[in-house]
């Protein structure tokens, strides 16, 4: 291949580089790939500083969950450093007053010594249906939240709840991006991935059938083919 590209990688909340080891075979061929620390920081602004300056001058930056309102931020921060954007099963919406509601319970129970308690009630919410009893998407939340650590995970969650809204900077998004999801994804709708789609010129948007909110880890086959094509553009 002539020409590569540096790929940075941001996992979501409560999540390591473990969930983007199924599809890095198909990613290397394109460029060195990095993988964001994303639990030092409780703000979203501090977070993609931080980011950015262990980051390569310019590269492909793909977000999962959380790690695309981290992917947002690094965009207001940094837009030229961006070539390719993907955003995976995540959203441009801030919360609901409801969940930020749930998000301070999630994080007082995990202060308070529940914090695995906390990773299996999330569980469900995070794969599709037919995959709530597949203990090796069960063992990778555990793996990825003991990498994380309850108190990194109470400073994402601070992060998370204080996001900007990205929606009104969707239009300003110029290079070329993919946002993917799964078509039962229970903890962002696909609908936030066809809105964000629709916001930003040129996007192309894979819904994924029979899959949940991890779909790099649940369709991963599918999942690296979209994301070679994005990377391919």
């Amino acid at each position: 291949m002539d020409h590569t590209i540096p790929i940075l990688l941001v996992p979501g909340l409560a999540g390591s580089p473990r969930i983007f080891m199924p599809v890095m075979p198909a990613l290397w061929q394109f460029g060195p790939v990095m993988v964001a620390n994303h639990i030092r920081d409780d703000n979203m602004p501090a977070i993609a500083r931080r980011i950015l300056a262990e980051a390569p001058p310019r590269f492909a930056l793909a977000g999962h969950s959380m790690g695309g309102y981290i992917a947002f931020e690094i965009m207001r921060q940094a837009p030229e450093r961006v070539a390719k954007l993907a955003l995976i099963n995540t959203q441009a919406t801030p919360d609901a007053p409801d969940v930020t509601d749930r998000r301070r319970e999630l994080m007082t129970r995990a202060q308070n010594g529940e914090y695995r308690t906390v990773l299996d009630e999330l569980f469900p919410g995070f794969v599709h249906p037919s995959r709530r009893g597949n203990a090796s998407l069960r063992h990778l939340v555990h793996d990825m939240g003991a990498d994380v650590g309850p108190e990194a995970f109470v400073r994402q969650q601070t992060a998370v709840i204080g996001r900007a809204d990205s929606r009104p900077t969707l239009a300003a998004i110029e290079c070329p991006t993919l946002v993917l999801s799964g078509d039962e994804d229970n903890t962002i709708s696909n609908l936030r991935s066809k809105e964000m789609a629709d916001g930003i010129k040129g996007a192309k948007l894979v819904i994924l059938p029979h899959c949940g909110h991890l779909s790099l880890a649940e369709q991963p086959q599918p999942t690296a083919n979209a994301l070679a094509e994005w990377l391919r553009s």
